[in-house]
């Protein structure tokens, strides 16, 4: 892994993987939280919350590997900016940079430090929360005053507009993120050939989808609270 990492190309790739673990997180986080959305009160949330809660492959397994893909993937966002800023240090009379690229590609820093944030923000409205019940008061149940606790501490979150603001915003920067990311992340593994169009606009869909749906849930929990 270290003799991989030591080439650009090899960084490069090891960064398509990680982004490629975390978009598949990422739709399966969605497909979750989505149905807090639907007309059963909870019910389905709660199941699959509680499933995911407690399961053992989950909590002991997926979730550390999950921990070091989101750690692994913004480490090596760093490194390799600062890697591509030291090699622009030679610069042209007549170069344009905003002409060869994209506003997005030559801002992936700014939003991954913006997504970087909210992940922050998320893991101190969920993920701590969640390990202090299980882990430190041992309460393994997922109940609370006979119920499932997962869909009103969900609805609870949502409830200040400006948390519900920080999400939002937060999900558009993602958005932005996905379109170059996702289409950087194929080309790293050498994904070009006759498929290319078909990825390109599956990652369209993807990047303005996730974020758009996660928008969605945020919003309509805030207003039907």
């Amino acid at each position: 892994m270290s003799g991989l990492l030591k080439s650009s190309i090899g960084r490069k790739f090891a960064m398509a993987l990680s982004a490629f673990f975390l978009m598949f997180f990422l739709l399966q986080h969605f497909v979750i939280n989505i149905t807090s959305i639907f007309p059963d009160n909870g019910a389905t949330f709660n199941e699959l919350s509680h499933f995911m809660g407690t399961n053992p492959l989950v909590q002991y397994a997926l979730q550390p590997v999950l921990i070091f893909g989101v750690v692994f993937h913004f480490v090596m966002g760093f490194v390799l900016e600062l890697k591509n800023k030291n090699a622009r240090q030679v610069k042209y009379a007549k170069n344009n940079g905003a002409a060869n690229s994209t506003w997005m590609s030559r801002n992936m820093i700014y939003s991954g430090l913006a997504i970087l944030a909210f992940i922050v923000l998320h893991f101190i409205d969920f993920w701590i929360p969640e390990l202090n019940t299980k882990f430190i008061q041992g309460d393994w149940t997922g109940m609370h005053n006979g119920e499932y606790r997962y869909f009103h501490e969900l609805q609870h979150k949502f409830v200040n507009p400006i948390r519900v603001a920080a999400y939002v915003i937060a999900f558009v920067f993602l958005a932005l993120h996905l379109l170059h990311g996702f289409n950087s992340a194929f080309q790293s593994v050498g994904a070009n050939n006759k498929y290319t169009r078909g990825l390109k606009t599956f990652s369209k869909i993807y990047a303005i989808g996730i974020p758009v749906g996660f928008i969605i849930i945020a919003l309509f929990h805030h207003f039907n609270h």
